[in-house]
């Protein structure tokens, strides 16, 4: 069974990857013509992601989320620091 703790861990992980390849890994190969960050970010990310999607899928009737919420969850994935704003309004646990 997934828990929400570990969820919370790939959410985090999830968003700091993706801030590494828009902010450094990107400017980087646009500015240098040097792809080497983006190529070695951009699988961990792609997993993250993946991971971060599934996850949400299979948490989604345990943590009793609404279709709105469930959707802001998954919506989160796609924004830069999206998923740190899941993970305060949604992934808290008492």
């Amino acid at each position: 069974m997934i828990n929400i703790k570990t969820f919370k861990i790939i959410a985090i992980l999830e968003g700091v990857s993706y801030l590494l390849l828009l902010g450094v890994g990107t400017p980087l190969k646009h500015f240098t013509g040097n792809e080497i960050l983006v190529k070695t970010l951009g699988m961990p990310h792609g997993l993250l992601f993946i991971t971060y999607i599934i996850m949400a899928f299979l948490l989604k009737n345990e943590m009793k989320w609404t279709l709105k919420e469930f959707a802001i969850i998954l919506v989160c994935s796609i924004l830069p620091f999206g998923t740190f704003y899941a993970d305060k309004k949604y992934l808290q646990t008492t």
